[in-house]
């Protein structure tokens, strides 16, 4: 059973022990790039036609080249079938500029706005679901709120700030997750200069109120979230009212219940929020379940229509 698999895109399984990345390369000199997270369950992709086409719109966000997605996603299945059946695994897409070298010394004629490389790197990388997944799937999470320091209004009048992107510049979410660890929480939900609630550094906010479901729009500057679309199919179809619309963070507080959604992680129901205990409500399962069956059928995108 392998610990990790590496598929560059031309679906050449490679060693992970091996050098891939140049010293030069954008991504690694700039966080110029972008990259998807994918949940690999029964030797499968989870929803990857829906991931593959955001990480298209990234790609056009980012003026990189835009992805040839018949061989993106023939090099996912090869990872994919290569990392096998017998336990999940956490699967990356990561599309850099490349080269700072060959685009400072291609000629003149073939080189791309902004600096783009002519030459982008692009891999598939498998490791195993990290530990806190099983446990926040069963037991729930400690959430804090942090201020981003933005105004809802910022996405729209800055699109060259490239929110809800998925680019590679991680630094500040990062950062966010290890003030939360010092403050013995294990989550993170951003909040806006109007106090409005945003998203956290690797998921999308959805609250329950009753057969109600609230998440943020991505006028506001959030990511849309693949998981939390995969639960609105279901929810709909179960006769909830599914909403995206703007609310505060005193909001988090009369929901019947706040969950953390993301590809790898799914539902993480909100147990704790600012220290404040929020007991699981009678749908919390019922909720996680249809998480799982949307994810389920995101597998053939022709489920969706």
């Amino acid at each position: 059973m392998v610990d990790r698999v590496l598929v560059t895109l031309d679906g050449t399984v490679r060693d992970p022990d091996e050098p891939l990345l140049c010293a030069d390369d954008i991504g690694a000199l700039r966080g110029d790039g972008i990259f998807e997270t994918v949940l690999v369950r029964d030797g499968k992709p989870c929803a990857i036609e829906l991931h593959l086409a955001r990480l298209r719109r990234s790609a056009e966000a980012l003026d990189l080249p835009e992805p040839d997605l018949g061989q993106w996603r023939t090099a996912v299945e090869t990872a994919a079938k290569e990392w096998g059946t017998e336990r999940e695994g956490q699967l990356r897409m990561i599309l850099t500029r490349g080269r700072d070298s060959i685009a400072s010394t291609a000629p003149a004629a073939s080189r791309k706005p902004s600096g783009q490389a002519a030459s982008p790197t692009a891999y598939i990388l498998v490791v195993p679901v990290p530990e806190r997944v099983d446990k926040a799937r069963a037991e729930g999470i400690s959430v804090i709120t942090l201020s981003r320091g933005i105004s809802v209004d910022l996405a729209p009048n800055a699109p060259w700030l490239l929110m809800g992107a998925k680019t590679l510049s991680y630094a500040t979410n990062m950062a966010a997750l290890r003030f939360a660890a010092r403050m013995d929480a294990d989550d993170v939900i951003y909040t806006s200069t109007e106090h409005r609630v945003l998203e956290g550094p690797r998921s999308t906010v959805v609250i329950q109120r009753d057969k109600q479901l609230i998440t943020p729009p991505a006028r506001n500057g959030v990511l849309p979230g693949i998981t939390q679309r995969a639960l609105y199919a279901e929810a709909e179809k179960a006769g909830w009212d599914c909403r995206y619309e703007s609310f505060f963070t005193a909001d988090l507080i009369t929901a019947d219940s706040i969950w953390l959604l993301g590809s790898v992680t799914l539902a993480a129901r909100v147990a704790t929020l600012d220290g404040l205990r929020m007991s699981p409500p009678d749908c919390a399962p019922e909720i996680a379940e249809m998480v799982d069956r949307g994810v389920s059928r995101a597998w053939n995108i022709a489920d969706w229509t």
